[in-house]
């Protein structure tokens, strides 16, 4: 009898973790960039000290990814309307996911950096001179910006709306980069009415100020300098 009820624990756990699988399109995400991560490990022959590293920030994603439907499943149950600490109980486990996932992507890149002997103390002036690196570390920076500043204003979502606009952040941000990094006056011009045009979008839908996306327009130019002016 207890050996049938420790098969039955097994049965649940396993139609647990597919049941999350198939329903969960983040979790399916995860799960598949897990197994690619772990098989690129085992071909690159990473020392198994690392790969139990490896696997450790992998699971705690997957782990808090089938915690938070598991909490947003309760949620639904217990509430039948809308209750604003509902939403925050659940934003709440979306963050502790995105933390999660923000570890394994650093953990990923010391592991494998470690182990294909990028040596980023030799390579630091080379990465810090790249424009492809410049253009990522700009990018991270005015994004990082803009979610702070909605987070200090209070106001729209961090995704769509309020002070300042993230969208406007993020095209004059591309604009600086290409007047950083390229010599064609007409690519320059084209790129800057584009970033006007896109900035104007979010005015007439009404989903910003004028005076928003100036601000995320400012925000991403400043932003995009400082990193070319002192790293290049």
């Amino acid at each position: 009898m207890r050996q049938r009820k420790l098969v039955n624990s097994f049965n649940s756990a396993i139609e647990g973790f597919f049941y999350v699988v198939k329903t969960q399109k983040n979790m399916r995400l995860h799960f598949l960039a897990a197994v690619m991560i772990l098989l690129l490990a085992i071909y690159l022959h990473i020392p198994t000290e690392q790969v139990m590293i490896l696997c450790c920030a992998i699971s705690l994603v997957l782990i808090f990814e089938m915690l938070n439907t598991a909490i947003e499943h309760i949620i639904d149950m217990l509430t039948e309307t809308f209750h604003p600490m509902a939403r925050i109980i659940k934003d709440v486990s979306a963050g502790a996911v995105l933390l999660s996932a923000v570890n394994a992507f650093i953990v990923g890149y010391l592991v494998f950096q470690t182990c294909l002997d990028l040596n980023i103390g030799k390579g630091l002036l080379k990465v810090l001179q790249s424009a492809w690196h410049l253009t990522f570390i700009a990018i991270i920076l005015v994004m990082s910006l803009v979610l702070f500043a909605k987070m200090f204003f209070h106001k729209g979502a961090p995704l769509r709306g309020g002070m300042p606009s993230g969208h406007a952040a993020f095209v004059f941000s591309c604009w600086a980069i290409i007047m950083f990094i390229s010599q064609n006056n007409l690519v320059i011009l084209l790129s800057f009415i584009m970033a006007v045009l896109v900035a104007r979008s979010r005015v007439k839908e009404r989903i910003h100020s004028i005076w928003e996306v100036l601000a995320g327009a400012v925000l991403g130019i400043l932003a995009t300098t400082l990193v070319f002016q002192l790293m290049q």
